[in-house]
């Protein structure tokens, strides 16, 4: 029965979203498969919500879902031009080893660039030339890695196309008011500009001097994951067990027990990476292993070896040895197929000559039974690997290579990575898609489709790598968000919210009731994700618009930007989630930095919709 105006379907569609809200915000299960349960739900639930099946999977064929696709292939077909890592190296040169240059330089780039470019690649390229640019500036790249990603998050609310969350917004601004067709390419962009200078502003002059320098300058990988007491250097004696056993086989035999591992033989100056090495110990013989220092002495005491512990290990012992191995940091990204999987269960050290030396979780160093160790996307590790398979990862969407010893040409001071041929091409494409959509009376999603589609057969990028660079899961996350949008609506959910919020307007005047949306929008997205976000309060919003005779499209855009600018919590945007690790960041240190700027950018929004819009 319904309860005091309110519809049966409406309760069950409140309840649906309660438990879905928990679940996105525990992280019981990973967001997309949440989604996914939800459409299962409101398929099964026709009856009471009056979502047919064909309803409930929409979201599959929502022109929203098909843009983002498409929008994700056109970024990686830019992407593979190689004009962002370009990019970054003209801009070591501009910075010159000076702090506010490199600062600048960072946020400046950035911005513009998210604004027409998936900015998670461009942040994932960024990240270890920022890194190198805070070391030729000698500062902490802490304190240019969260700029980064803030930068990025800022760029996005540039044009139409900066983030899925806007393409979500224009789809629903046609579903919502009438006699609109959705959102132009550059019609937010007037506000996307104040906002992207007030930002850049306060990243500039005020975050400076919040944002905590929690990476020591010049510290190496070691340095970073505090290895000093996991890595060691032991001496084989003359009368240990272990001569003329082959190093390979110690090895192996080592690593049953998961305790040690045997990383390279030093002998009369020579260097053998094991497990490469098919070499009989000898007296004299130095070997590098990695485990505790309990561990350690205790491979030392069976063995009758002498550890040397006043010989530390550290990055130069691995990376000016000629093995073929170096030491990398990379980062476990959200849509990645490595999450929830293990070192061993991914065969890193079987197929791709690679190791996990520690992994950096929410600020907790793990650097002990790393085989076993299921991985989680924002996870900062520690590698010994092969430049071999740094080369097959950069390619991949499963692990970003964050490490800026990986850049050769920069560190070699040449002119850095050269452009691809297909670069004219790419980009002419680019500016068809936002010309077309901006000119042309075709809509976006066709003009994207058009521009995958003019990428791939111009080969700048294969199909192969078009489909990989897609975020699956966001797309599942949307399809599965879409059709309960739908649902509130449908069951008349989005008025009775709308009533709760009329209400207040008899005591808050109409520009405070739209504040109210930004702040309640910008916290709902920290905790959740913004797609979730934005698809639940955006019907809300329109409707409570609607009852008060208010712009329905500026209520839209207040959710609009609020969604999209995350700046409170690691977990609220995948940017921040790409520098958590590497910045060496505590969770409080985006309350610290992203508060005022969330707070600073809710005034200035709200402010900058009522003067271009009007309420």
């Amino acid at each position: 029965m319904p309860v005091a105006g309110v519809s049966t379907g409406a309760i069950v569609v409140f309840a649906l979203i309660g438990v879905a809200l928990v679940l996105f915000v525990s992280e019981t299960f990973p967001s997309d498969v949440t989604a996914l349960g939800v459409v299962v739900v409101l398929a099964l639930l026709e009856p009471v919500i009056g979502l047919t099946p064909r309803e409930a999977i929409s979201g599959f064929s929502n022109p929203a879902t098909i843009t983002i696709v498409a929008m994700y292939m056109l970024s990686a077909g830019i992407q593979e031009t190689g004009i962002v890592e370009w990019l970054g190296v003209k801009l070591a040169a501009f910075t010159r080893g000076e702090e506010d240059r490199a600062l600048a330089a960072t946020v400046c780039t950035t911005g513009p660039m998210a604004g027409f470019v998936n900015n998670t690649p461009i942040v994932a390229v960024f990240i270890p030339m920022v890194q190198d640019l805070a070391r030729d500036a000698d500062i902490s790249p802490s304190k240019l890695l969260m700029p980064l990603s803030y930068a990025a998050i800022l760029g996005g609310t540039l044009t139409l196309i900066g983030t899925s969350t806007n393409i979500l917004a224009s789809d629903a601004a046609r579903e919502l008011i009438r006699g609109r067709e959705g959102i132009g390419i550059f019609e937010i962009t007037p506000l996307g500009v104040v906002v992207l200078a007030v930002g850049i502003a306060y990243l500039v002059t005020i975050a400076p001097r919040l944002t905590p320098a929690r990476v020591p300058v010049d510290a190496d990988p070691l340095e970073r994951f505090d290895m000093e007491d996991h890595l060691g250097r032991v001496v084989v004696r003359e009368g240990s067990p272990l001569v003329g056993t082959s190093v390979d086989e110690v090895a192996e035999s080592v690593a049953v027990g998961g305790e040690i591992a045997v990383l390279q033989l030093r002998r009369n100056g020579e260097v053998y990476a094991v497990p490469d090495a098919d070499e009989a110990l000898r007296p004299g013989d130095r070997l590098i292993v990695n485990g505790t220092l309990q561990a350690i002495n205790r491979f030392q005491e069976a063995n009758d070896l002498r550890h040397l512990h006043r010989e530390s290990v550290t990055a130069a012992t691995f990376d000016e040895a000629p093995t073929g191995y170096t030491l990398a940091t990379a980062v476990i990204p959200e849509d990645s197929e490595f999450a929830g999987e293990t070192a061993r269960g991914i065969g890193l050290e079987r197929f791709h000559q690679t190791r996990v030396l520690a992994v950096r979780r929410d600020g907790e160093l793990y650097r002990t039974g790393l085989r076993e160790f299921a991985l989680e996307p924002g996870d900062h590790i520690l590698l010994r690997t092969t430049p071999q398979t740094i080369e097959y990862f950069d390619d991949s969407p499963a692990i970003w290579i964050v490490d800026e010893r990986v850049l050769e040409a920069h560190a070699n001071g040449d002119d850095g990575p050269t452009l691809s041929s297909h670069t004219p091409v790419a980009l002419s494409i680019l500016v068809v898609v936002v010309l077309g959509a901006a000119v042309t009376p075709a809509p976006i999603v066709v003009a994207a489709l058009g521009g995958a589609f003019g990428m791939m057969v111009t080969d700048c990028i294969s199909p192969a790598d078009a489909y990989d660079a897609v975020s699956w899961n966001v797309v599942f996350l949307l399809a599965g968000v879409i059709p309960l949008g739908l649902a509130m609506e449908r069951t008349g959910g989005a008025t009775v919210l709308a009533d709760l919020l009329v209400a207040s307007a008899g005591v808050l005047p109409l520009l405070a009731v739209l504040y109210c949306f930004y702040l309640v929008t910008s916290l709902l997205s920290n905790a959740i994700t913004p797609v979730a976000t934005i698809v639940l309060m955006l019907p809300v919003a329109v409707d409570t618009a609607a009852q008060l005779g208010a712009n329905q499209f500026a209520f839209l855009l207040a959710v609009t930007f609020a969604a999209a600018t995350p700046f409170l919590t690691p977990i609220g945007y995948q940017t921040n989630l790409m520098v958590y690790g590497p910045g060496g960041f505590e969770f409080t240190d985006f309350v610290r930095v992203g508060a005022p700027l969330q707070l600073l950018l809710s005034v200035v929004t709200t402010a900058g919709i009522w003067a271009f819009w009007g309420l």
